[in-house]
């Protein structure tokens, strides 16, 4: 059963320090993009991942092609496609080991969260870590050396 209460969702939050996006982009017009300079400002460092613009950087960070190809452990992978294509997301991230997957708002994908439950993962669904982080109140995290 994907997170849904907020004691959950700020834990989850508060204890990351590396997130994955998957569907990053360059584009400072699309959701990621802004998503992704948020969450580096609140102190967490997101390594983006987008086949199609494999090797330029956004916001500092280079872009992968795919979540085997990151390399350094990861809490959360941060979903932004769409419903079916978050399916084969979460099976990278599940192959990665990552802790936890989380759907943006409208990615509802419910055979894949019992796919990343089943394999130890958190899963959260239809939410924006942005809108949580704030709507919430949490604190800034620190950079993964500071942990």
């Amino acid at each position: 059963m994907p997170i849904h209460n907020d004691e959950e969702i700020a834990e989850l939050l508060t204890s990351a320090r590396t997130i994955a996006m998957v569907g990053a982009s360059d584009n400072p017009s699309r959701a990621s993009f802004g998503v992704m300079k948020f969450l580096q400002d609140r102190g967490y460092r997101v390594i983006p991942v987008n086949p199609t613009i494999t090797g330029e950087h956004v916001h500092g960070e280079f872009i992968w092609r795919d979540l085997s190809q990151v390399g350094v452990p990861i809490d959360i992978v941060d979903i932004f496609r769409n419903s079916e294509a978050a399916g084969e997301a979460v099976d990278q991230a599940i192959s990665a080991g990552a802790k936890a997957v989380w759907m943006q708002l409208g990615v509802i994908n419910e055979e894949a969260a019992a796919r990343a439950e089943a394999a130890g993962l958190k899963v959260v669904m239809d939410r924006c870590p942005k809108i949580e982080f704030a709507r919430l109140g949490l604190p800034d995290v620190g950079q993964p050396d500071e942990a």
